[in-house]
């Protein structure tokens, strides 16, 4: 038997600390109220219970968020959590699939023990019961029930009619969350039916149910984690023997301060661990990554030490990483997307939760003609000694990897196919569960199948050539044909059907709305988010309760099967950075188009407005890199190369978790697609535009590099490139006034970035990477358009990888805002 076991009783035993009595009431009666940030604490100061709030799905104390976590919103959770460890760690959620929201800061939600005597939470927003804690006995309910937060973590509901014999009338160890405390029992009731299983969180910061699951097995007398609502298992504790489970000998039931046990008789099936030493913080948990951990808080290191985690190998997780994805064996980064995707949420990656997976970076050219003459331009890229993913479907007829190669691309729905010792396997949609196996001795890589994944034609050849221009002219060859199928198609649907009608557009669906939908949508164009200049935007909701933002188009530019034929373009562009195109309407010189609602509205709100929030150091260098990311994508990957040709702060809007969005990259298209002439209309905005937008030379991607400059440059900065001035020292009795970027280019090359922050930040950020966003900055704002980098070289300076030489100052701007004495390094 190992020594862990032994050395795990010692830990636990020196580390307890002695319980500290607390002031706070452990208690709710009749007719008490518990509300925003009061708190029930258990008598021996180790567990408190109360409300704490998370904004758009992450959770944190509304008293003492963590250094990391987004502003609190007005999302709120019951929970208990333990009060010695500095991070809120949750050990129950009483609501996590159903927050309490309220309106304002005036209506916080409360729990009570209600007239009945059940405890309720109430959102007083709505006056509304949101949770509530019912007996499920047969008893009179009156005003001697009461609440209680025990000892041991569980939160009681007490008849206390009879004082000497209080009755339990319901707990929240029988309904267990992610969680499993000591004395509480994981498992069912075989006579009542009541079934306590952990469910992960969604992640680590998130705490609606996740989608995994930790049970007891009705069939073996054990544990099992799996898929929650499916059959499928990937991991079991193995068959308990009496002391402990055949599969984690390290949780033996003889360690000193330590005693696990299983039950299974006629009445119940359950497992529970005890320990010796009260003051002991320790879980048992199904992590937001799939595994079951337990663990013990040392104080000494103020972290967890974790016992055991099963399954050991993160990839033995079920669909750890979600669709389109690679789980290494070997990697420090266990998820990586397969090539041609990007990840759906980083912000969901950061935080644990992979379930998300990755979508594709360009759509496939999807075709309807299945037959041997089937005219898709798609390709296939192999991707070797690899663990196949789950549900691969065989063609019992085909036997060469010629014809299974065929077969999948004769499908429109297949993404990818396999010929090997399993014969033909083709895949449709998400792929799961695909694993790079482990290297074996000398380094060898364990036997594995060859995948060849389906992508479109432009995803390999810009990998193989930097001859953009012979890939654009191939790739806008081969969609001639079908754009020109897809406008009469999008024509045919609409007259057909006014109502709502899904567009296919290489993948991407659209949904033609009526003009009396989106009426109703935003209660008759009532509330207006903004204005620019080509038209209105109105906030609305669908009938799903989605939020939507509608843009009313000004001015009849566009005849109808233009607008139909630049609509069905734009439908096609999906990126994880891009604002998504949701629909539009087209009814007489009616032109709509109908966005994803971003809540957290534009960048320029929160950067030089009053009522904005503050925007720590990291999320603006997220900004600056989903930013480029996104124009990277439309610069580089999409059919037509798209140029914004207006990136300012304005069109760049917030989600929920403040991810980077780029607002109306299809309008430059709308107005003219041929950017191989020079445009007689500038296009942009004061502040952001490129020289060449006066000098009269031809337009390429450039200008919008140009203007993502000058964006960095306000997001370092906080405050606006046009308008006031920047004032410096210029000498003992006064201060001159300069052109702030020109101040940014000269402190650069002096070294001293620091003093360009925005005052905001108060020093607080990353120096490093600030340089690195001025040095990139000032490269873009070159004169000339040569001289500055592509968005996708950019990404690469961003993330790291890539580096240049310190940029020279800009000519033009040191002509117009410069000193008449010229600036040396």
């Amino acid at each position: 038997m190992s020594v862990l076991p032994t050395l795990v009783g010692l830990l636990v035993l020196l580390d307890a600390g002695a319980s500290a009595c607390s002031a706070a009431t452990d208690t709710i009666s009749a007719g008490q109220v518990l509300a925003g940030d009061d708190r029930l604490v258990s008598n021996n100061s180790k567990f408190s219970l109360g409300f704490f709030r998370a904004p758009d799905g992450a959770a944190q104390s509304s008293t003492s968020p963590g250094p990391d976590t987004a502003p609190p919103s007005n999302k709120w959770y019951l929970g208990i959590w333990f009060t010695a460890v500095p991070n809120l760690t949750t050990v129950w959620v009483a609501n996590g699939a159903n927050p309490i929201m309220n309106a304002a800061d005036s209506d916080l939600p409360e729990l009570t023990v209600s007239a009945d005597g059940d405890l309720v939470a109430v959102n007083q927003a709505t006056k509304s019961i949101i949770w509530s804690a019912q007996s499920a006995q047969d008893t009179t309910k009156n005003t001697t029930t009461i609440a209680v937060l025990l000892n041991s973590g569980n939160l009681v509901l007490l008849d206390t009619s009879n004082s000497s014999a209080p009755r339990t009338l319901w707990q929240s160890f029988d309904h267990p969350t992610d969680t499993l405390l000591p004395s509480a029992k994981l498992g069912r009731d075989k006579v009542t039916g009541l079934n306590g299983r952990l469910v992960s969180k969604k992640s680590s910061i998130n705490p609606s149910p996740g989608r995994y699951c930790f049970e007891v097995d009705p069939d073996v007398p054990q544990l099992v984690a799996k898929l929650c609502n499916s059959s499928i298992t990937y991991w079991s504790t193995g068959a308990w023997n009496g002391k402990y489970f055949s599969n984690i000998p390290e949780l033996s039931g003889n360690v000193p301060g330590f005693r696990l046990v299983f039950v299974d008789n006629a009445q119940e099936e359950y497992l529970q661990f005890n320990v010796t030493n009260e003051a002991t913080v320790t879980r048992n948990m199904i992590d937001v990554t799939g595994q079951n951990k337990h663990q013990v808080w040392l104080d000494a290191s103020q972290d967890w030490l974790t016992l055991y985690a099963a399954p050991k190998a993160q990839c033995d997780v079920y669909a750890t990483c979600g669709p389109f994805t690679i789980c290494s064996y070997n990697s420090i980064q266990i998820c990586s997307c397969m090539k041609g995707f990007s990840v759906r949420s980083v912000i969901d990656w950061e935080h644990g939760d992979h379930s998300g997976g990755c979508v594709r970076d360009a759509p496939l050219d999807c075709t309807s003609n299945y037959t041997s003459q089937a005219s898709s331009t798609d390709e296939f890229v192999s991707i070797p000694s690899i663990g196949l993913p789950d549900k691969g479907h065989s063609l019992k007829n085909v036997r060469s990897l010629a014809d299974c190669s065929k077969a999948c691309m004769n499908n429109c729905s297949c993404s990818a196919y396999s010929y090997g010792s399993q014969g033909c396997l083709v895949w449709q949609d998400g792929l799961l569960n695909a694993k790079l196996h482990q290297s074996i001795g000398t380094g060898a890589v364990s036997n594995g199948e060859i995948l060849y994944l389906r992508l479109a034609s432009r995803e390999l050849q810009a990998s193989g050539s930097n001859n953009r221009g012979v890939i654009i002219g191939v790739v806008t060859g081969a969609c001639i044909t079908a754009l020109g199928l897809l406008v009469l198609a999008i024509v045919l649907i609409i007259r057909r059907n006014r109502t709502k009608n899904n567009i296919q557009g290489g993948g991407g669906g659209l949904v033609a709305f009526t003009y009396r939908e989106l009426r109703s949508a935003t209660k008759n164009f009532s509330e207006k988010l903004g204005q620019g200049g080509f038209g209105s935007v109105f906030k609305g909701h669908l009938r799903d309760s989605t939020g939507i933002a509608v843009k009313r188009l000004d001015g009849n530019f566009q005849g109808e099967k233009q607008f139909r034929a630049e609509v069905s373009s734009i439908g096609i562009i999906q990126h994880i950075y891009l604002v998504k195109l949701i629909g539009f309407c087209c009814e007489g010189d009616s032109r709509f188009l109908v966005y994803e609602h971003m809540p957290n509205r534009s960048l320029d709100t929160h950067l030089f407005k009053s009522n904005g929030m503050f925007l720590d150091w990291r999320t603006r260098y997220q900004i600056a890199l989903g930013v480029a990311r996104g124009l990277s994508y439309l610069h580089e990957s999409c059919r037509d190369c798209i140029i914004h040709c207006d990136i300012k702060p304005e069109n760049i809007l917030l989600d929920a978790s403040f991810l980077p969005k780029i607002a109306d990259f299809g309008m430059a298209k709308f107005v003219g697609r041929d950017f191989s002439r020079v445009l007689t209309t500038m296009r942009g905005t004061k502040g952001y535009l490129a020289p060449e937008w006066i000098s009269g030379t031809a337009i390429t991607p450039k200008v919008d590099v140009y203007s993502y400059g000058m964006l960095l440059l306000e997001l370092v900065s906080g405050r606006r490139n046009s308008g006031e001035e920047y004032t410096t020292p210029e000498s003992s009795d006064g201060y001159r006034a300069v052109y702030f970027p020109m101040q940014a280019a000269r402190e650069l090359l002096k070294g001293d970035v620091k003093t360009l922050l925005d005052q905001k930040l108060c020093g607080d950020a990353n120096l490093m990477e600030v340089e690195r966003t001025c040095k990139v900055a000032c490269w873009c704002i070159q004169d000339d358009e040569a001289d500055r980098p592509t968005m996708g070289e950019v990404v690469q300076i961003l993330e790291g990888v890539l580096d240049r030489d310190m940029p020279p100052l800009p000519r033009l701007l040191e002509k117009i805002f410069g000193r008449p004495h010229s600036m040396t390094n």
